[in-house]
Order: C-alpha cells, then sequence, then structure tokens
C-alpha cells in the first residue's frame, strides 16, 4: 500500500450539492457481471499544434464528429460528437458496455488492433485527421498517451520502464540526458523519492499504486500532449485511488486528460468536463458542476440518482 497523503484534489466548498453528495462518499466502483461489449474483443506526425478552435471552454485540443465504430456487424458507438477541452480533466461515465472505453480507443486509433472493428467519421487532433492515411500510428501514440486500467509495468527494472519510451523514439542524445527525463518523470509522477533508492528494482516489486504511478511516469516520459487514462483506479485501494487522483489533479495543468471512470464521486472530484454515454450514445456533456447538480437529460439523471447503472 501506498504511504500517500490523501490530498482533495477540489475543494469540498466548490461543489454544487450533487456533486458534493457523491465526493462526500466513500470511493467506490459500480459492477457489473458483464464486462463492456467494446471490451471484447492532415498530417499529425508533427508536434508543432495547428491553429485551434477556441471556445467558452477554453482551446479545443481534440474533436470527434459524427463518430461511429462497428465490431463487426454489431454497432458500439452511434454518431458522438465531443470536444476535448485544453488542460482540462474530461471525465467519461455511464454503465458498462456504453462505449466509453470503445470511444477512448479511438482517440489514439488502438482499436486498429482489433480485426473487426471499423470506425466512421472524423477524430481530429487540433485541425488535422488522427485517422488520414498519412499519419504515423506510432508517432500519434506518442504524442496522445494511454494508461491502462490495470497497472502494466514492463518486466524490467524501475529506471527502464520509463527510460522505454525515450530511448524507442530518440528523446534522448545522451545517457544524461536520459537520466534527466527519468528523473523528472517519476518526480512529476509523484514517485521519485519512494523509488530513487531503487531505480534497478523491478517495477513489478512495487505495490498497485505504486505501478500505476510508474505507468504514468512512463506515458509522459515521451512529452505528449493527451492522457487517456481507462479507469486508471479500478484496481487500486482507497489511499493508493487518493493518490493517483491528487496525482491527476497535478497534471492537469501540463496535459489534457480524458478518463474513463465508473465512480462518479471520483469524476465529481477530478474532472472539469464530464460526458455520460448510454446504449453507445452519447446522452449528454458539459460542465462537471453542470451535468451532476442539473443534468439536462433523464437519462443522466438516472444514472447519477443511480436508478440505472
Amino acid at each position: 500500500m501506498d504511504c500517500m497523503t490523501m490530498t482533495p484534489t477540489k475543494p469540498l466548498s466548490e461543489l454544487p450539492l450533487a456533486a458534493l453528495q457523491f465526493a462526500q462518499q466513500k470511493p467506490f466502483v459500480l459492477q457489473s457481471t458483464e464486462r463492456e461489449a467494446d471490451m471484447t474483443t492532415d498530417s499529425v506526425s508533427s508536434r508543432s499544434p495547428a491553429p485551434v478552435e477556441v471556445t467558452s471552454v477554453g482551446r479545443i485540443r481534440m474533436q470527434t464528429s459524427d463518430l461511429n465504430v462497428h465490431y463487426g456487424d454489431t454497432q458500439a458507438l452511434h454518431d458522438i460528437s465531443l470536444e476535448i477541452p485544453e488542460n482540462q480533466v474530461t471525465a467519461l461515465i455511464g454503465p458498462s458496455g456504453c462505449g466509453k472505453s470503445t470511444y477512448l480507443r479511438c482517440l489514439n486509433r488502438m482499436n486498429d488492433v482489433i480485426d473487426s472493428c471499423r470506425v466512421e467519421g472524423s477524430v481530429k487532433l487540433d485541425d488535422a485527421d488522427i485517422y488520414g492515411p498519412e499519419v504515423d500510428v506510432v508517432e500519434l501514440r506518442a504524442r496522445i498517451g494511454m494508461v491502462f486500467q490495470k497497472p502494466n509495468p514492463f518486466p524490467k527494472s524501475i529506471y527502464d520502464n520509463v527510460a522505454y519510451g525515450p530511448r524507442i523514439h530518440g528523446l534522448a542524445d545522451s545517457r544524461e540526458e536520459l537520466d534527466s527525463i527519468v528523473m523528472e518523470s517519476l518526480e512529476q509522477a509523484r514517485l521519485f523519492d519512494e523509488v530513487k533508492d531503487r531505480l534497478q528494482a523491478p517495477g513489478t516489486s512495487l505495490s498497485g499504486g505504486q505501478q500505476q504511478r510508474l505507468c504514468i511516469a512512463r506515458a509522459i516520459a515521451v512529452k505528449p500532449e493527451i492522457i487517456l487514462m481507462d479507469e486508471p483506479c479500478s484496481a487500486l485501494d482507497p489511499i493508493a485511488t487518493s493518490g493517483i487522483e491528487a496525482l491527476i489533479d497535478d497534471l492537469k495543468d501540463a496535459y489534457t486528460i480524458v478518463m474513463v471512470t465508473h465512480s462518479m464521486q471520483q469524476a465529481a472530484r477530478v474532472s472539469q468536463r464530464t460526458a455520460y454515454f448510454h446504449m453507445g450514445q452519447l446522452v449528454e456533456t458539459g460542465s462537471t458542476d453542470k451535468v451532476f447538480s442539473d443534468p439536462r437529460d433523464p437519462r443522466t439523471r438516472d444514472y447519477i440518482s443511480g436508478r440505472i447503472g
């Protein structure tokens, strides 16, 4: 178990009543006996940002328009249009099987590895279509990092886990430069002080929460612009969860974060924007405070109140 201070990521006084009620409860994860159905189975290669739309929610880094996803004959997502603002946490919530993880994986083309998957519509990073034929997918995934539900450190040392990405992408010209990237990434992930004397120990020797922070350090070591998180706390205990949430709050100042979560309390605590998915459709999106305190759609209200889920 991690020995980390449980720091609130947002003062409770700033949350509306509905969000406050969720945030004050003990963390929990809604469970289902069924896994999500989606769990079965213009170039973006340059890192120079293109001019992008600026709206009332801030600069838009990613947006999807009329996004449809099929697995064989089964349609998993229906006409999803959603904007992802810069330097904010966007939480994707909804019942199991609603398409949250499928949508998340569209944002860095992780669905490409599924032969039966077909993606239609537009997914743009700044003004560039990430599904364009000229896109280097390896470079794209360096710009849009991914942290998975279960910590998955490589069978390497703590140091080599973090150094792996910078090495394969040629981001360091010397050992000293590589050392600097590793140390900076571990510090950003709030892990350096806990592992500085055992950097050559296996990454798998760490606790669950430490392993997840190691995976976050590995993701940010390649200097991504966007970090995708697929239920990053679902396999962790409450203390480790609190540490990851505090880390997410820190990281949003430097990165744009999109996070799938089954925990409505967690969405209320750490996100600025929330999107509610239901049966492959995007039902409602808006500021987290607004979605939790005054949802427009009765389906959103039913989910938040616990009538469905």
